[in-house]
């Protein structure tokens, strides 16, 4: 089943084609798996034909715990193997067990925003980028922005584009942002949350935004002067909720209606971050996978949208789920497997 086809001609060569796994698609909705890794970032997308994409895998170590949260995940999906497995960008809770991850189940494809030579923020770099490479066997193929891909669904359009990835962004056209002036300036971040992909997602009229660990000047540089993205119908808060993201020229112009947070016990979920979110026009519900135990409950959001209360030594993992309709009209977004879910309604576009 061919997945991901690059619009332009040139990189038409570079796809693999991979069976789907057809067990447990016979609804023909997509599916969005936001994992609990605990202040980590791991989400598995199952299309309406079974195509699978991980982005992102949580810490490793742990005694597994990141792994195998991801691999009950997988196994609540119906999935025997994973087609495409995504890296955000080079911090270890966010791959830190992809590698792992391919010698437990079939990787198909590998994708991230291209190797570094080096990351000095992270010492161990080298080992860790090594069992990567490993796990690729050296085949992973480096995502830039501006990269449009068309998947098979069945019938309702179902793309991807690539807003940015190490550091470069699509072209700021589109009608002026109107939160332009709220993008304080601040110094520029040299890590490598900066260079984090950012990925779309388009089915019908519903639209998906995930940008890993992107910060505030590269959001501010896609985002100023105009808004080249649009609104959002569901959007994954950036760098587990911190206040080095999730600038308000983004938050705000892209309006989401709901906001899902993959924040940690003690990790991400700052209020800074939550009020900003708040303040979208069109939000009805904020979703976090934690609370965070160090931040008084009024400034969270209502418990009722909180998967997970408790520190991590007695944390149960539980995750959140999206569930887009085959027309891509709308969607419910439930906490836990058995979780009651909520409907909302995509945006005419």
């Amino acid at each position: 089943m061919r997945f991901w086809m690059f619009i332009s001609a040139c990189f038409l060569g570079l796809l693999i084609s991979s069976p789907s796994a057809e067990a447990g698609k016979e609804d023909g909705h997509l599916d969005i798996y936001f994992i609990d890794v605990e202040g980590g970032a791991a989400t598995l997308i199952v299309t309406p034909v079974g195509e699978s994409i991980l982005i992102d895998s949580g810490y490793p170590d742990n005694n597994g715990r990141d792994r195998d949260r991801i691999l009950e995940t997988i196994k609540l999906a119906h999935l025997d193997h994973i087609d495409h497995a995504v890296v955000s960008h080079w911090h270890v809770d966010h791959y830190g067990n992809h590698a792992t991850l391919s010698s437990l189940i079939p990787i198909h494809n590998f994708w991230d925003r291209g190797i570094p030579d080096a990351l000095q923020e992270d010492k161990n770099f080298d080992t860790r980028i090594a069992d990567y490479r490993a796990a690729t066997q050296n085949q992973s193929r480096t995502l830039s922005a501006g990269d449009h891909f068309e998947l098979d669904s069945n019938g309702t359009p179902l793309s991807v584009t690539v807003l940015t990835s190490s550091r470069n962004v699509i072209p700021n056209t589109g009608e002026p942002n109107p939160f332009a002036s709220e993008s304080e300036e601040q110094p520029r971040d040299e890590t490598d949350n900066a260079c984090s992909l950012s990925l779309l997602f388009e089915f019908g009229d519903f639209r998906f935004l995930c940008c890993g660990d992107l910060t505030w000047e590269i959001e501010a540089k896609l985002m100023t002067p105009n808004n080249p993205v649009g609104t959002v119908d569901l959007f994954m808060v950036t760098h587990h909720g911190l206040p080095t993201s999730n600038n308000p020229v983004l938050v705000k112009a892209i309006d989401p209606t709901v906001a899902v947070m993959c924040n940690g016990p003690t990790k991400g979920g700052h209020p800074d971050s939550i009020a900003t979110i708040q303040s979208c026009q069109s939000l009805k519900h904020l979703y976090q996978l934690h609370r965070n135990v160090k931040v008084d409950a009024d400034a969270q959001t209502p418990a009722e949208f909180i998967a997970n209360s408790e520190p991590t030594v007695n944390c149960d993992g539980i995750g959140v789920k999206a569930s887009v309709r085959p027309d891509g009209s709308s969607y419910t977004v439930q906490i836990g497997h058995d979780g009651k879910p909520i409907e909302y309604q995509s945006r005419e576009r």
